[in-house]
């Protein structure tokens, strides 16, 4: 996966992502930071599925960077396969949190009545930095996401660049980087969290 911090730089709220890169090759599997961000990823999937979005956002760091850059198809060695400035979720703390408050109200249309969700995580490999706070994480993930009882379910396959942050004691998401594995995306709308 391209590193986290060429997408944010081109994004239009990456100017104050974090840049904190990793560093060495992935932690061994037996690693207790590994043990603790593969934890970490696996209770976060569990608030997505149940879409407690409420106490999901309290996992997230405060400067979060929050970007899906759209992919597009382009040719053998052409240097890049994201669309520059262009993404399908480029967000903060602030227009998280306005999303789920709406999820809370009756104008969440694309949400009602609600999908039935299931992220599956894999290939979880975690990074130390120089910053021994901070952990960088890519994960695999496909969800499955189903509306109502006459269309049939979508899938939607992902590589994600995670930036973990201890404060206060406690794992907080700081940027998150979602790459999809498709330029054209299948799903009938984005109203979700991946």
């Amino acid at each position: 996966m391209t590193t986290e911090t060429s997408h944010s730089g081109v994004s239009r709220l990456g100017a104050t992502a974090p840049r904190t890169g990793r560093i060495g090759n992935s932690l061994r599997f037996d690693d207790d930071r590994h043990l603790e961000a593969h934890r970490w990823l696996v209770d976060e999937t569990y608030l997505l599925d149940a879409q407690a979005y409420t106490e999901w956002l309290d996992l997230l760091a405060d400067d979060i960077h929050y970007l899906m850059p759209v992919r597009v198809t382009t040719a053998l060695h052409a240097g890049y396969d994201t669309s520059p400035g262009m993404a399908h979720f480029d967000e903060d703390k602030y227009s998280l949190s306005r999303r789920v408050a709406r999820f809370l109200t009756e104008h969440a249309w694309t949400e009602d009545p609600p999908s039935r969700l299931r992220h599956h995580l894999s290939n979880v490999r975690t990074f130390a930095t120089e910053d021994p706070d901070c952990l960088v994480v890519d994960s695999a993930l496909l969800l499955f996401r189903s509306r109502g009882d006459v269309r049939e379910g979508a899938f939607l396959s992902a590589g994600r660049e995670d930036l973990l942050r201890r404060e206060e004691g406690q794992w907080k998401l700081a940027r998150r980087t979602i790459l999809v594995d498709e330029s054209v995306i299948r799903m009938q709308n984005l109203a979700i969290f991946l």
